[in-house]
């Protein structure tokens, strides 16, 4: 004879460094191609903080991620373009 057991619920959801959330309530500085590239393919990308999504709302609606923020503040400058 068997038996069945009823397993708690577990959170199932991927953790990133963040642990707190508010990596949700932010927009995030990734690499543009691989945005772009998320957006046809539905493959997630990886923000200048660490945090890995699939980018699906308007970032302009959002506050920058105060560490991307800060990452992409401290990256050389590159060269004006010639436009």
């Amino acid at each position: 004879m068997s038996s069945t057991k009823i397993l708690p619920e577990s959170d199932v959801t991927p953790r990133t460094s963040h642990g707190d959330g508010d990596h949700e309530r932010f927009s995030h500085y990734a690499d543009k191609n691989k945005i772009t590239e998320s957006y046809v393919t539905g493959a997630p990308v990886r923000a200048l903080c660490g945090k890995v999504w699939v980018p699906s709302r308007d970032p302009k609606k959002y506050p920058v991620c105060p560490e991307c923020k800060e990452i992409y503040e401290g990256l050389p400058k590159g060269k004006p373009s010639d436009d």
